[in-house]
């Protein structure tokens, strides 16, 4: 393993008959060093690693559901994916070194924190550290999240007086968009306190500390109604908070989701209906997708 990184650790336990349906899977994922050695009596322990940087929890919750499914139709027992990262010397700088500005949607620049940004004329310039928090606007459906905001605040209806609540917001990068796009006040709320403390550090060095609320915790601690709300989290957990989206959304209020395979967008979509909203749009990027939302 590269000592300069830091890597995942994927782990997981199997029946001897799924190995080579496994192994085959985390190569395709991108997994290196890959070891299997005997778990009990009719078990293998399988490990494989990825450099940290490359992937994100995102990525590894889509990982498991594809085991997951690949046992189901084999018939065979649902393996248990497990992850955790191990950290290596100078790991920190070693990532930043391959993040570079990019431009996103027609009116953003993510810029690293540590770099002096590009020129970037008729662009808001979203300067971010993400620290340990997830959100770097690399990800598919950050961008997503990233262009829905700049459609929705730019195009229809505009930014004036508006309020958004971001629900697990990482690094806060979609928190800085809402803000730069123009609207009046966002309510950052995560319940990783390491997120924020990253969403607190972002948003004070875009010069955002009175636009930007951030709390720990979810729904619940968002102070006041909001006109639109936008998560990036992960579908199960998007499904478990659906019923409750309009305890702060206000009447007439917006929604946009994602953190979804493909896959899952029609369960999603049923559950949005089923709880009075209906779907305006669904984004695609790769085998990921973002809806838009609106009350009916």
């Amino acid at each position: 393993m590269d000592p300069a990184g830091a890597w995942w650790d994927l782990s997981l336990i199997a029946s001897p008959a799924q190995e080579d349906l496994i192994f085959w899977r985390l190569e395709n994922f991108g997994c290196r060093g890959m070891t299997s050695q005997a778990h009990g009596e009719d078990q293998v322990c399988i490990h494989a690693y990825l450099p940290w940087p490359h992937v994100s929890l995102l990525d590894l919750a889509a990982l498991s559901l594809r085991l997951q499914q690949d046992a189901l139709i084999a018939g065979q027992r649902v393996p248990k994916l497990r992850w955790e990262r191990i950290e290596a010397e100078d790991w920190s700088s070693s990532w930043k070194q391959h993040w570079q500005p990019q431009w996103v949607g027609d009116k953003l620049l993510i810029c690293p924190a540590w770099l002096d940004p590009p020129p970037h004329p008729g662009r808001h310039l979203l300067q971010l550290d993400p620290g340990m928090a997830f959100g770097t606007g690399t990800h598919p459906t950050t961008q997503l999240c990233l262009e829905s905001l700049e459609m929705r605040l730019e195009g229809g209806g505009g930014a004036e007086g508006v309020t958004v609540a971001d629900v697990g917001c990482g690094s806060g990068i979609l928190s800085l968009a809402a803000a730069l796009l123009g609207v009046k006040r966002v309510f950052a709320v995560d319940i990783d306190p390491l997120a924020v403390q990253a969403t607190m550090h972002n948003r004070d060095l875009n010069g955002l500390t009175d636009r930007i609320v951030v709390a720990q915790g979810s729904l619940e601690h968002i102070p006041e109604m909001v006109d639109g709300l936008v998560c990036n989290i992960l579908a199960d957990v998007i499904l478990d908070m659906i019923p409750e989206f309009r305890l702060v959304v206000k009447e007439g209020g917006w929604l946009i989701l994602s953190g979804i395979l493909i896959e899952q967008a029609k369960l999603v979509a049923e559950m949005l209906e089923a709880n009075e909203w209906v779907v305006a749009a669904l984004w695609r990027r790769g085998e990921w997708c973002c809806l838009n939302a609106r009350m009916t």
